[in-house]
């Protein structure tokens, strides 16, 4: 059982954020990714980690994509695209949901947010944004009540996202509405300094605390840095990549679609699929759904100092040393490695003892006996005890 990384990197040359000097002078180790040169880290993935958990970290999202979409049809035209229900999704409210394909393939996990006279705001994955562009403006000739709709984006607005505990009193003076008082999946629009914003109780890290901030691009940086002197710490994608795993996030393209074509339902998110209303893929997500073997969950291992680390298609196994599944997603979280993990459905629950068995690292292992991949069914010896653990963590 093996798929391939499905980084969201490529061979074409990355393009600068908005943000971009920002990173730079302040000495973050950059990389490509998604087709942009993004921060990996400025001090390290676990000090990064740590500041959310504990304080308020930084993160420079202006590459995802946000599409800004209107006219009197504007409802009716995301109800048909999107998973989740648009009707009764009140001005200032959000909603997570999925943009499929006619055969039920995930083009894109996104969020719905409700605006005033019936605009909308839909954000998408940055490698994804392009194949979402293309796709929700392509004329909808069989849907006759799809006659007026105007799309924007995907890069007039972009995203600041500040999350951790301390994120509250980074914003304080910053906005005179009270942010305090928002409900997770709730935003407002306000200012910043003079900047119109829009202030959303979303985020990426599994924190209970936490807001996207979403600012005209020309003016990203002011905020940036603004956020930045009220405390806020900068963090890269190592440690955004960390924390959603710890608290059990999935990443498209690996816990959701990719080489495993993992449904919403096998990832544990089938309640932002809505069966009773009409929306494209709906009848073959809905037997996707119906029918599967395999499911996502969450299991802990020791992740002191000298264990080998766990990566993405190390093997599962059962007390009985039964291949069950592979790993999707691994991070070391405060001394512990947090794994998701794509296993036999029922075969294991919460407190479940299991193991993981590492593929082979090098030619020299194959040549010893390591395999290079697992297989379900097949017997193993584990190589580290591990636990299921709940399917998601919060913070």
């Amino acid at each position: 059982m093996k798929a391939s990384r499905n980084l969201e990197q490529t061979n074409v040359e990355s393009k600068k954020t908005v943000l971009y000097d920002q990173h730079k002078n302040a000495g973050a180790k950059m990389s490509p990714f998604a087709g942009y040169i993004m921060p990996l880290w400025y001090s390290s993935i676990s000090d990064e980690h740590r500041t959310v958990r504990t304080a308020a970290g930084l993160f420079d999202c202006t590459h995802m994509g946000i599409f800004e979409i209107s006219g009197s049809s504007a409802a009716d035209f995301l109800e048909l695209i999107f998973t989740n229900k648009i009707a009764g999704l009140a001005e200032g409210h959000a909603r997570y949901g999925y943009i499929l394909n006619e055969s039920g393939g995930i083009l894109d996990d996104v969020i719905v947010y409700a605006r005033s006279n019936g605009r909308f705001i839909l954000i998408a994955n940055a490698g994804n944004k392009q194949k979402v562009a293309e796709w929700i403006r392509t004329p909808c000739d069989r849907h006759p009540k799809i006659q007026n709709v105007t799309i924007s984006g995907p890069d007039n607005l972009v995203d600041i996202a500040l999350q951790g505990p301390a994120s509250i009193d980074c914003l304080g003076n910053l906005t005179k509405s009270d942010t305090k008082k928002l409900a997770p999946f709730t935003f407002v629009e306000t200012q910043i300094d003079g900047i119109d914003v829009i202030i959303s109780h979303t985020g990426y890290s599994g924190s209970k605390i936490g807001y996207e901030i979403f600012v005209p691009a020309g003016n990203a940086g002011k905020i940036w840095d603004k956020l930045v002197g009220n405390g806020a710490k900068p963090c890269g994608l190592g440690a955004r990549d960390s924390l959603r795993i710890e608290a059990g996030l999935p990443l498209y393209g690996h816990e959701l679609a990719g080489d495993f074509d993992i449904s919403p339902c096998q990832a544990g998110y089938g309640w932002a699929v809505k069966m009773d209303k009409e929306f494209i893929g709906k009848t073959a997500i809905a037997a996707k759904c119906k029918d599967y073997t395999m499911q996502v969950q969450r299991c802990s291992f020791s992740g002191d100092k000298g264990i080998r680390p766990l990566r993405q298609n190390d093997g599962i196994i059962d007390t009985n040393g039964i291949c069950i599944g592979t790993i999707l997603s691994c991070a070391n979280a405060g001394g512990t490695q947090v794994a998701i993990v794509f296993v036999q459905k029922d075969a294991v629950s919460k407190g479940d003892s299991i193991a993981a068995y590492y593929t082979a690292r090098s030619q020299r292992q194959v040549d010893e006996g390591k395999k290079e991949n697992v297989t379900i069914g097949e017997k193993l010896n584990g190589d580290i005890k591990g636990v299921v653990v709940s399917r998601f963590e919060k913070f």
